[in-house]
């Protein structure tokens, strides 16, 4: 999450025509002050139940949270890359998902 508000403004467009939202198995709460105290500039969604992560693939039964998946969904609503798990530790991770943010908003039309 550290990397995301770093890069925000140049990966994610400062928002602009990018909505970046984090989905976590935490409550509410512990999100909202985690969110807070970092400085996140993007909106952190609460899935305690898993309900979104089976829907999209992500939830690990096993150990009750949402892998480290990445979704780019272009702007007509079609998820457009995926990446399981992101590598949020490897540099070339965010140079893919830079090309695949780029071509999301190509590929969804005028």
């Amino acid at each position: 999450m550290n990397a995301y508000r770093d890069q925000y403004a140049k990966l994610f467009r400062n928002g602009q025509n990018v909505t970046l939202l984090a989905v976590s198995t935490d409550s509410v709460g512990a999100l909202a002050s985690w969110a807070h105290d970092a400085g996140y500039p993007f909106t952190f969604l609460s899935d305690t139940g898993g309900v979104l992560g089976r829907q999209y693939g992500a939830y690990e039964q096993e150990y009750k949270l949402d892998n480290r998946t990445l979704f780019v969904i272009g702007p007509d609503g079609v998820i457009r890359h995926v990446m399981a798990p992101f590598r949020e530790i490897d540099p070339q991770a965010y140079s893919e998902l830079d090309r695949a943010i780029a071509d999301a908003g190509k590929a969804a039309g005028p």
